[in-house]
């Protein structure tokens, strides 16, 4: 079907470059359609892509009506497709996706079609930057050990990408050791409008984008609408399908005056998640608004953006103004492109300035910038913010509470003769210092800050505790270059923050292991140890094994605990150390003023930089350039390989779906609480040489040393299965008081590896269920803690709310999501989790219809309850019913 120009909105936008044509809003808006001048920004854009795409097939003209008429009170259940510009991925998540790319073109020619119409029909760039680990800190050749072990760990992996950037079209790949696909899709891939062929011409419109990685957000920061979305969401749309969306409401979120001397951008965006949390925006769109834009760089608007799946929402958008055009200019994007960029946004009435009408929102929260206080947040949750000044305070309630310790545990001497010989730690000891991730090392301010605060300690004799890990991961090269130019990277260098990597690494849980005199004192007194990192994720067991509080804190309040050591201390009141002369040295001595963060910024970044920096960002290093891939159209899969391995998913898929039936006789597999998160179900750290994917390693000759990490092996679903509900940290209500791996097997009440009992009840043929509690699933995108919850067996799950991305994807994989209703739960239903579950389903399925459960007890009494299914939308239905996304697209291709 070919796109029309529907209610005549087609218009002629004349530029330097020649005439393009755009799809009018105001046009829309001329002829009654909907109130488009104060629908928010967001919908606008969503509006613009129905109105671009109408083809009365995907797209119909009452899809345009539909968002253009938005409620905001009650935006109903009307569902539309949407179709975004772009995808982006990163190489966690990316490689399955190519993986599930290459099966489906396996499969494509076993039932008789043609492989290249598997293939990416929208822009698709893939990032490399989840892959380096923190091995060498400390040392000025940190950065290339750890990228030597890179490419020694990912041969396989990046040989696999070099095969796909040749074998798929649109398929673009920016080498290890350029920058965070984050940081890299703001500074670089972005550019606010897109183009296309129609007719005899080109047509412009907005970018928009899904990644594959839940903080694609952080371009909503530049006026783009995008969001995360499943590795088998986003291979989807690169097929050429829509994202089937419910219209959301839109929380508006007013920002007036301005952040005072002390406060960050980081302190910024913990108070905003927080606030965001408390009110529930778990599916929502947020956009800000207020004269606080004003206020506020672009990147710190980024560095809110970022963090969204943090306060649950789809999008955290900022809409183009003066500001977003001034970014583009000091990132060095071509002028005729900022000048198209301002037209059309002008033109279309998507650009804001301070007298645009307010939009209407469906509900509104406000707070003025200059409340805002320094911040951390944890130990375990982003949303759990704590004022500096309470830090100490609350460090003592978490340690007998969240933790369970009566008392502190007595110092522990570290036996070690490298720099910590006499050295004791105890509860509380900062063994981990980084500063990292997306949200951060994107944003100057935060970073010269970091630079500032370590020039002003080392001036003043100041420096890092010896059992601090610390370690300084960039989201860009041109982070580098502006502290290399500001003279800050030598006092960085000085505390121990030397550079070691251009990547995620510590935010993901790449940080590597600890020294062992340091592994062994925390282990020796069972200690509660601590991390302090400038990232959005501190969930349990994710940042290092052995640390079990984790603290989320702005690039320079890292550089001041590394140097304190411990987070059993109030860094407002206490000194941080002392001089030479012995006075004590407190944080505010050493904390610079806005001003003179603002002054360094102006003297160390130019265009020019960026212009520099990503002109070769194709290329790679040298390492990258000697991989060798594959050629052809078809994977040639190698049996033997412990990282690519063919999935299952679509081998002997019949060409017609079978209807949907009851699950009937079903067991449950694991039981979990509130708030696990797809690191607790599909864990991306290190693997355990005790667990099943251990052993699977090593049965196939691979030594511990060489494991890597779960988020390196994605590609590989035998070790991915075997790791699903691997954490070290998973509570399983079945086995009361356990963490990690471990179930019952039922009947037989034998205790095993959630992994053998699988195998136990696959070899019996029986459905699997997972109870679980209140948002299930929250954190990071992450498509096997779908694909392996599938592979393992189960059929359903049933929780009292699902975060937005999860329940995406298991209806992607063909899982059932259901939701008890409001008020029940596991708990007021007494589900022990020992019941065998009877669902009843039939081919009529309907979205968010009533589905009735009965749980049988040993003792023959029967528990019925009711839940809504979590299908949301029609199309949903279709995918369940095909047995995933994928199966439905690669039946609808082979038909074509």
């Amino acid at each position: 079907m070919s796109v029309k120009n529907a209610f005549g909105a087609a218009t002629e936008l004349k530029t330097s470059s020649g005439s393009l044509t755009y799809f009018s809003l105001p046009k829309l808006a001329a002829q009654g359609v909907g109130n488009v001048d104060r629908l928010p920004y967001s919908m606008r854009v969503l509006l613009e892509a129905c109105l671009r795409n109408v083809d009365d097939f995907v797209v119909n003209e009452s899809d345009v009506v539909a968002v253009a008429q938005w409620d905001a009170k009650k935006p109903g259940e009307v569902e539309i497709p949407f179709k975004p510009g772009r995808v982006v991925l990163q190489d966690f998540t990316g490689v399955p996706a190519v993986v599930d790319l290459a099966a489906l073109r396996a499969a494509m020619v076993r039932m008789g079609g043609d492989p290249r119409k598997i293939n990416p029909l929208v822009p698709c760039d893939l990032v490399i930057d989840h892959s380096v680990q923190v091995d060498a800190f400390a040392s000025l050749d940190a950065l290339q050990i750890n990228l030597d072990y890179e490419f020694e760990r990912n041969k396989e992996r990046y040989q696999f990408l070099k095969w796909g950037q040749q074998a798929f079209r649109n398929f673009r790949v920016v080498p290890p050791a350029t920058g965070i696909v984050h940081q890299v899709n703001l500074e670089y891939l972005a550019t606010c409008v897109l183009k296309e062929p129609r007719g005899n011409g080109m047509a412009v419109f907005p970018d928009s984008l899904v990644g594959t990685d839940s903080h694609t957000t952080m371009i909503n920061g530049l006026g783009v609408v995008g969001w995360g979305v499943g590795g088998i969401e986003a291979e989807a749309v690169m097929l050429g399908q829509p994202i089937y969306m419910l219209l959301p409401e839109v929380v508006g979120f007013k920002l007036t005056g301005s952040l005072r001397d002390g406060a960050t951008a980081t302190d910024l965006v913990l108070t905003v998640t927080q606030m965001l949390r408390k009110h529930g925006v778990v599916g929502k769109f947020v956009e800000y608004y207020g004269a606080g834009l004003e206020h506020l760089s672009l990147a710190d608007r980024a560095t809110i953006a970022n963090m969204a799946p943090e306060y649950g929402a789809t999008i955290g958008f900022f809409p183009v103004d003066a500001e977003t055009l001034r970014f583009m200019e000091r990132t060095g994007r071509p002028k005729d492109l900022i000048n198209l960029v301002e037209a059309y946004y002008k033109e279309q009435g998507l650009f804001r300035t301070e007298s645009s009408p307010e939009p209407v929102y469906s509900a509104t929260l406000s707070l003025d910038l200059g409340d805002v206080e320094p911040s951390l947040a944890g130990p375990k949750r982003p949303q759990d913010r704590i004022t500096l000044k309470e830090m100490k305070s609350s460090w003592h309630k978490d340690l007998t509470g969240a933790f369970g310790k009566k008392t502190a545990t007595a110092p522990v001497q570290i036996k070690d003769s490298n720099g910590m010989a006499g050295s004791a730690i105890t509860d509380g000891a900062v063994v981990i210092a980084a500063i990292t991730s997306c949200t951060n090392t994107s944003n100057p301010s935060v970073m010269i800050g970091a630079g500032l605060v370590a020039r002003n300690a080392r001036k003043r004799g100041l420096k890092r505790k010896p059992w601090v890990k610390t370690s300084l991961a960039p989201g860009s090269r041109v982070v580098t270059d502006y502290l290399r130019r500001a003279g800050l990277n030598t006092y960085l260098d000085e505390l121990g923050f030397n550079l070691v990597g251009y990547g995620c690494t510590t935010c993901i849980g790449n940080s590597g292991p600890l020294p062992d005199p340091v592994s062994n004192a925390i282990t020796e007194g069972n200690l509660v140890a601590s991390a302090v990192l400038s990232g959005n994720r501190n969930f349990e067991g994710r940042v290092q094994p052995l640390v079990k509080a984790n603290y989320l804190a702005s690039p320079p309040l890292v550089v001041a605990y590394a140097i304190a050591g411990t987070t059993d201390i109030d860094l407002v009141k206490e000194p941080l150390g002392q001089d030479e002369a012995g006075n004590d040295v407190y944080l505010k001595d050493i904390w610079p003023t806005q001003k003179e963060i603002a002054d360094t910024i102006a003297s160390s970044m130019s265009p020019e930089t960026f212009v520099t920096e990503y002109s070769h960002a194709s290329a790679g290093p040298p390492e990258w350039q000697q991989v060798q891939g594959g050629t052809g159209d078809l994977y040639t899969w190698d049996e033997a390989s412990t990282y690519i391995h063919e999935p299952p998913f679509f081998v002997d898929m019949p060409k017609v779906p079978g209807a949907i039936k009851s699950i009937g006789g079903a067991r449950v597999l694991v039981s979990v609480g509130d708030s696990v998160t797809t690191d607790h179900i599909s864990p991306a750290g290190n693997i355990k040489k005790e667990s099943p994917a251990g052993e699977y390693l090593q049965s196939r000759g691979v030594k511990p040393m060489d494991f890597n990490s779960y988020g390196a092996r994605r590609g590989d679903d035998r070790v991915m299965t075997r790791g699903t509900f691997a954490n070290i940290r998973l509570k399983n209500l079945l086995v009361p008081g356990s963490e990690g791996n471990v179930t019952v097997h039922l009947p037989t009440n034998q205790q095993m590896s959630i992994f053998d009992a699988s195998l136990k009840y696959k070899d019996a043929h029986t459905p699997l269920v997972v109870l679980a509690g209140k948002e299930y699933g929250t954190g990071s995108s992450r498509d096997w803690a779908a694909k392996g919850t599938y592979l393992l067996g189960v059929r359903c799950v049933i929780a009292e709310s699902f975060e937005r991305i999860h329940r995406s994807n298991l209806v992607g994989m063909g899982v059932l999501p259901l939701q008890y209703r409001p008020g029940e739960s596991r708990e007021t239903l007494d589900l022990d989790g020992t019941e065998i579950f009877e669902i009843a389903l039939d081919d009529s399925l309907k979205p968010r219809q009533a589905v009735e459960v009965t749980a049988r007890k040993s003792n023959g009494e029967e528990v019925h309850f009711v839940t809504t299914c979590r299908i949301d939308t029609p199309v949903e239905v279709e995918y369940y019913r095909h047995g995933g996304i994928l199966h439905k697209v690669l039946r609808d291709l082979v038909k074509s």
